[in-house]
């Protein structure tokens, strides 16, 4: 099906391939792969990967190319009290 040049409309069946617990946040191939079933219009396949690749969540969980940095290691034993202070920030933890 033809999809008009309506970028709303265009926007929503994207996120409804790609977002959607259903759709499992694929990537770009992916995402286009499943979009093209159904619907077509000129561009889709820059179009999806101009959202893939502005979508926070998947920057965040994309696997990256690079080697690991290697083992922790622990830090040495102060000599004196209050050298080192570590402070943990976790935060909007459930209620228990």
């Amino acid at each position: 099906m033809y999809v008009p040049k309506d970028e709303k409309l265009r926007v929503e069946i994207i996120w409804l391939h790609h977002d959607t617990p259903i759709a499992g946040h694929g990537q770009q191939w992916k995402t286009v792969e499943l979009v093209t079933r159904n619907y077509w219009w000129p561009g889709v396949t820059k179009e999806v990967k101009q959202y893939v690749q502005g979508y926070d969540q998947c920057q965040k969980m994309k696997n990256r190319g690079e080697k690991p940095v290697g083992k922790l290691r622990p830090n040495k034993v102060p000599e004196k009290l209050w050298q080192h202070i570590l402070v943990d920030f976790i935060m909007k933890l459930p209620i228990s």
